[in-house]
C-alpha cells in the first residue's frame, strides 16, 4: 500500500442532514464504513486528501482509526450534482491478499487504420483483483486495427493477477469507417426554398403596391 494513503479518520456520533452539513463545512466528510460482518462503523475522513485520492477509480483507503489500521475499498461516492461536493463515501472493509470484484476503467492507446475510428463499446470491465493491487485501467491496444475489427472481453490483455468475470462475449472495441453524411444537397434545396420564400414574398409586395395605387 501507498503511504500517500494513509487517512486519520475520526468516529462520529451524530446523524442527519444538519450533522453532515455541518461536518463538511469544517472541511470533513462524512463516511459509513461496513463489510466482514461488523457493524457499520460511522467516520469523518478530511475532506481534501480524501477528495484527491478518489480521483482514482477503486481507491483503496489505509484508514487510522483510534490508532488502529483497516484498509478501505471506497465502493460508492455521493456528490452534490450542482456543486459536486463529496457529501458522503460508503467504504467496504478489505483484508491485504483478498480478492474484490471492481469494474476497472477501459482505456484505448493507439490510431485505428486511416479513415476509420475505434468505438469504445464497454467503458469498464469487472475484473476480480487483489484488493491492494487493483490496477488503475485496462490498456487496449488499437494501433493499424482495421475496419471490421472487433475486440472482445475474453481477448483483451488483464493486468497482472486479474481475471475477467464480465462476460467473455463482451464487445469491448469496434473499429470501423464513419458514415458519411452529404449535406450538400441538403443546403442546396434549403437555400432554394429560401429563395422561392423570398421572390414570394416580393410579388406579395408588389401585389399589394399596385392595389394601393
Amino acid at each position: 500500500m501507498d503511504e500517500d494513503n494513509k487517512v486519520e479518520a475520526g468516529t462520529r456520533d451524530t446523524f442527519g442532514k444538519g450533522a453532515a452539513r455541518k461536518l463538511r463545512a469544517t472541511g470533513q466528510i462524512p463516511a459509513v464504513l461496513y463489510g466482514h460482518g461488523t457493524a457499520p462503523q460511522h467516520l469523518t475522513l478530511p475532506g481534501h486528501q480524501v477528495g484527491l485520492l478518489i480521483r482514482k477509480a477503486n481507491a483503496v483507503l489505509d484508514l487510522q482509526i483510534d490508532g488502529k489500521s483497516q484498509l478501505a475499498l471506497v465502493k460508492d461516492v455521493q456528490k452534490d450534482p450542482v456543486h459536486q461536493v463529496i457529501e458522503h463515501l460508503d467504504l467496504i472493509v478489505v483484508k491485504r491478499g483478498e480478492k474484490v470484484q471492481v469494474e476497472v476503467p477501459v482505456h484505448l492507446e493507439g490510431e485505428p487504420f486511416t479513415g476509420t475510428i475505434a468505438d469504445l463499446d464497454a467503458k469498464t470491465l469487472l475484473l476480480e483483483v487483489e484488493a491492494t493491487h487493483i490496477p488503475e485501467r485496462i490498456v487496449v491496444e488499437i494501433e493499424g486495427l482495421e475496419e471490421g475489427t472487433q475486440i472482445l472481453a475474453g481477448a483483451v490483455e488483464l493486468p497482472k493477477g486479474a481475471t475477467l468475470v464480465s462476460d467473455a462475449e463482451t464487445l469491448v472495441v469496434n473499429v470501423h469507417v464513419p458514415q458519411k453524411v452529404d449535406l450538400g444537397e441538403e443546403a442546396e434545396a434549403a437555400e432554394a426554398e429560401g429563395e422561392e420564400a423570398v421572390e414570394g414574398e416580393e410579388t406579395a409586395e408588389e401585389a399589394a403596391a399596385e392595389s394601393a395605387e
